[in-house]
């Protein structure tokens, strides 16, 4: 995202062009098909900020390094995933997120039971031994 915030004539002149998806004060959402032409297009040559003008966008508008950013951006989605990563929201796909509700079996159950008895006896042990140290220390004193 941008620092740059767009006005209501910016918005609106961003929203008539068909290359976005979806335009907000500070950010824009270009189509899949756009981004997959854009890169095609660069692949074969044609320079990041040409593809913007030839495509409709306003560069002093949206700002002279975006296209070069986007594409770079693009490119790699494109490398990585190809035509579909593009087309597709791929933002938190990757992530392990909460654990999952589905039903555990018997066995997992026990696993994981035995588990977390293992933890909570070593941190027992661990605190027992704490709370001698701090007996003999305060013998000490």
């Amino acid at each position: 995202m941008s620092k740059r915030t767009f006005t209501a004539f910016e918005l609106k002149q961003l929203e008539n062009n068909p290359n976005v998806a979806h335009v907000t004060e500070r950010a824009i959402t270009y189509s899949p098909a756009f981004k997959v032409r854009a890169v095609k297009e660069n692949l074969a040559g044609k320079g990041p900020q040409r593809i913007f003008i030839d495509n409709g966008f306003d560069l002093q508008m949206i700002g002279l390094d975006k296209p070069t950013q986007c594409l770079k951006r693009w490119r790699k989605t494109y490398e990585l995933h190809g035509e579909v990563g593009l087309e597709t929201e791929l933002r938190g796909k990757g992530s392990t997120g909460r654990p999952s509700a589905k039903e555990q079996t018997v066995e997992e159950r026990l696993k994981k039971a035995e588990a977390r008895i293992a933890f909570l006896e070593t941190e027992n042990d661990f605190l027992k031994k704490l709370e001698e140290l701090e007996r003999q220390a305060k013998k000490r004193k």
